[in-house]
């Protein structure tokens, strides 16, 4: 490859990392709103979705699961599943053949508020793939998983690494 054309897809890949961190963005601001108009701070507002979406999926989060998906200790999402469930918003079940695993359900109202609020969004999204045909948007969903199993394994490779003191910060690789 020519080296203008390795500086067009460097850029064009810039473009794009620029653009998902946008988007990113956006998808924390919306968040953000959308725990302001439950009444939610927005950590118990995320749970509430991880909880919605799952169930939607039919895939049922247990209490162990969300912690990964929010990114909480275990006892932080007991303390959140308390408020959430002393609020209505959740409940917690035993459905599995083992009575030992908790599955989380969101309330009734929970799944018609995101709906209300996140609906309007949803058609608008909708309408802007509908532009793209199904093999292009399998490739982007390819793409898509492709990014997030990178991005999953980069944080669990961190999870591992001691940060630097601050005063080491402007010293370089250690």
């Amino acid at each position: 490859m020519d080296e203008a054309m390795s500086d067009g897809v460097a850029a064009q890949r810039e473009r794009l990392m620029e653009g998902l961190r946008i988007y990113g963005g956006h998808y924390a601001e919306l968040s953000r709103r959308f725990a302001a108009w439950l009444g939610l701070h927005s950590t118990d507002a995320t749970a509430v979705l991880e909880i919605a979406a799952a169930e939607e999926r039919g895939t049922l989060l247990s209490p162990a699961r969300l912690s990964e998906r929010i990114s909480l200790s275990t006892g932080a999402t007991t303390a959140l599943l308390n408020r959430l469930e002393a609020a209505g918003h959740i409940t917690r079940t035993r459905e599995h053949s083992d009575r030992r695993i908790v599955s989380l359900r969101s309330g009734a109202h929970i799944q018609e508020r995101a709906d209300e609020f996140f609906g309007p969004l949803a058609r608008r999204l909708d309408a802007a793939m509908s532009h793209y045909p199904p093999d292009l948007l399998a490739r982007f969903e390819s793409f898509m998983a492709e990014l997030n199993s990178t991005m999953d394994a980069h944080l669990a490779e961190r999870i591992t690494v001691t940060p630097r003191s601050p005063d080491t910060l402007g010293d370089g690789p250690q």
